[in-house]
């Protein structure tokens, strides 16, 4: 099963990028479930409505979130409308909205996805260890494929909890930083592994943000406005081939498109 997981979508540039080249990588690649982390998605803070129907029409299955996705208040109430628009498992119960979901591919077949954020300089939240062994399990009686979006800022939490799941899972991706990682790798018992799947947006940027307004921050430590660049748009992420009986990973590849302007 071929599956392509899409980093941080960032701003109007972003969403541009997925849906120009999401359709023409699914049919290139014949492409079986496309995931993308959409947090950053509405001016690179939070989701909306009208923007998570904008991402499902550009053909992704899955949107997955982190530590933005309450940003836009209006996602505190139609969360609970999209069952394929998850917020980090580990967060509290009573939060609103799921953390993982099983789904159906477009030729055959179930992928179940489990969405997780760290703790190491992020809000608090429950521990992403334990919550990650008791969602996988429920996951476990209905799929053999399970992709985890591990949402996190420090990459020895990242690798510690890639290790941890190593044959647990099928591939365990890191979001949030923006920079795409060269550690994508396959473990020892079948889990794909990498840091960070990178940013769908500007590159012409600091993470996505126009360059001057984060120097600035630097320089003078007074709040301002974040406003999202718009030069050099690529759609960065990772393909997967998955083996559909064992749920273990055959491939893990970077991918880096420019967008043509």
């Amino acid at each position: 099963m071929k599956i392509l997981f899409i980093g941080d979508i960032v701003g109007k540039p972003g969403r541009k990028a997925v849906a120009e080249l999401v359709p023409l990588l699914i049919s290139e690649r014949e492409i079986d479930l496309v995931i993308a982390n959409c947090e950053n998605a509405a001016a690179g803070f939070g989701v909306t409505r009208d923007i998570v129907d904008e991402l499902y029409a550009s053909r992704i299955d899955v949107l997955t979130s982190g530590n933005h996705i309450w940003n836009k208040k209006e996602a505190v109430e139609f969360i609970n409308e999209y069952d394929t628009l998850l917020r980090p498992a580990n967060y509290s119960s009573k939060a609103p909205g799921n953390g993982a979901v099983v789904v159906s591919t477009s030729r055959g077949g179930s992928v179940g996805v489990l969405n997780l954020v760290g703790r190491i300089f992020m809000q608090p939240s429950e521990c992403p260890f334990e919550k990650a062994k008791y969602k996988i399990a429920e996951l476990k009686l209905k799929t053999k494929i399970i992709i985890v979006d591990f949402h996190a800022e420090a990459t020895s939490e990242k690798k510690a909890l890639g290790w941890y799941l190593d044959g647990e899972v099928s591939a365990v991706v890191g979001t949030h930083t923006h920079v795409q990682t060269a550690d994508n790798e396959i473990l020892p018992r079948g889990t794909a592994y990498i840091s960070d799947a990178g940013m769908t947006g500007p590159f012409d940027s600091v993470i996505g943000v126009k360059k001057d307004t984060i120097i600035e921050r630097f320089l003078t430590h007074v709040p301002n406005r974040f406003d999202v660049a718009k030069g050099d748009v690529r759609l960065q992420g990772v393909m997967l081939d998955i083996d559909s009986q064992s749920g273990k990973a055959n491939l893990m590849e970077r991918i880096s498109i420019k967008l043509d302007t």
